[in-house]
């Protein structure tokens, strides 16, 4: 799976890196609907992390078509909230 990371790149990721970054997604969610902005914004800054710990960077150069885009880090949390759809982040 490609991943865009807003104002940073593409990273490749392993399907079977899915179920923690489904995890980590479904804390955001519930940080969301509870506006708890401390809670958001370490999930959302774990959920990153975790996409960098164990994706692939893809070379600046490259452009493949992304099946998942994720806000870039600075995001706020009305900013994440306006590009979630019901499954979240990370749909799965």
């Amino acid at each position: 799976m490609i991943v865009r990371i807003m104002g940073e790149g593409q990273v490749r990721l392993a399907d079977s890196h899915l179920g923690m970054l489904n995890k980590l997604d479904d804390e955001l969610l519930a940080e969301l609907e509870r506006d708890d902005e401390e809670g958001f914004r370490r999930t959302f800054t774990a959920l990153l992390d975790e996409v960098h710990r164990v994706g692939e960077p893809l070379p600046d150069d490259s452009l493949e078509p992304s099946e998942l885009i994720l806000p870039a880090p600075d995001a706020t949390l009305d900013e994440v909230r306006a590009l979630l759809s019901d499954e979240g982040l990370i749909p799965g």
